[in-house]
């Protein structure tokens, strides 16, 4: 049972996430946070099904700050936990803060956190204030009948297209680096098909033709420092959508290093645009697609923008 006191936060670490590394990583800062914060609750999980009953016994006592310790997975468990938790809290949210550990950090990078030194990192967060945050909420054509009628939240990116087989092959690499990301996008484009994507914006006929990739984004970042929507904004209630064409694979391997500082949105290739609801589907067959690093595949995606879902610790990002 959790105790509330005065400004109490409560932790969720994985201390299995990133190879042990954030078991390691909560050694080293735990002093600095009880110095920044105040009193600590710390709940061990190693299982995605436990957040939502701590969250629960949180809010319960009192407890309205959250800060995670762990990989892209215990950020994903955390942002979907959050979101429900706070449709039904709406008046009384509760407050997620983010510490990163693993290889990509890209929601980190995309926000300004000095996610290469984790005692920057926790220092950034214990300065922080919250936030209202937009989440991207994603439909599933063929979702059978849930609790969470088959909804999916994301915090940072949504893509489609050869998303879905990268997020397949850094998740099947033994050990991820910096490099294994590129790696993973250079395999999925020499050996991906683009497929036929007929996607609609606002209700709106969009694009309809063969794709590599769309993504759309409530964060600027994703792929271990691809600025794949630099435009894109967390609190504005709208989406950046980036799409790729079907050119030849030496074209788009050519200006795959321009993604690193935005600049492939000049290519000829490369399509923008903007909305609240996004519709995609293919008669292709089914459209594999990854959010945040989650890999799903179905026949039809709705991808929908919940603006100021959910309370972020965050700095504001210098201009």
């Amino acid at each position: 049972m959790i105790h509330s006191a005065p400004q109490t936060t409560l932790v969720i670490l994985n201390p299995h996430a990133a190879g042990g590394r954030a078991g390691q990583v909560w050694q080293q800062i735990e002093p600095l946070l009880w110095e920044r914060l105040g009193e600590l609750v710390v709940a061990v999980t190693q299982r995605p099904e436990d957040v939502a009953a701590h969250l629960d016994d949180a809010h319960r006592v009192g407890i309205r700050r959250v800060i995670a310790i762990g990989g892209d997975g215990t950020n994903h468990t955390l942002v979907n936990a959050l979101a429900r938790a706070n449709e039904q809290h709406s008046a009384d949210p509760m407050i997620y803060g983010n510490l990163p550990i693993g290889t990509g950090r890209d929601w980190a990078r995309g926000v300004g956190m000095p996610f290469r030194d984790v005692r920057a990192a926790a220092d950034w967060i214990a300065r922080a204030t919250p936030t209202p945050t937009d989440l991207g909420m994603i439909t599933r054509s063929d979702a059978e009948p849930s609790a969470d009628g088959g909804r999916d939240y994301f915090l940072n990116i949504a893509s489609a297209g050869l998303g879905g087989d990268v997020v397949r092959r850094v998740n099947a690499a033994k050990y991820r680096t910096a490099w294994t990301f590129l790696g993973a996008t250079i395999g999925a484009i020499l050996n991906g098909h683009p497929s036929v994507m007929r996607i609609r914006l606002d209700g709106r006929d969009w694009y309809e033709g063969r794709a590599y990739a769309v993504a759309v984004a409530n964060g600027t970042t994703f792929g271990h420092g691809m600025r794949i929507a630099p435009h894109a904004r967390t609190d504005d209630g709208l989406f950046e959508i980036v799409l790729v064409e079907a050119v030849s694979r030496a074209r788009i391997l050519s200006a795959l290093s321009r993604v690193y500082d935005g600049s492939h949105l000049k290519h000829p290739a490369v399509r923008s645009g903007r909305a609240a609801r996004v519709e995609l589907d293919s008669p292709d067959g089914q459209i594999e697609i990854e959010a945040d690093g989650e890999y799903a595949a179905a026949r039809a995606f709705t991808i929908q923008m919940r603006p100021a879902l959910i309370q972020m610790l965050l700095q504001p990002t210098p201009s």
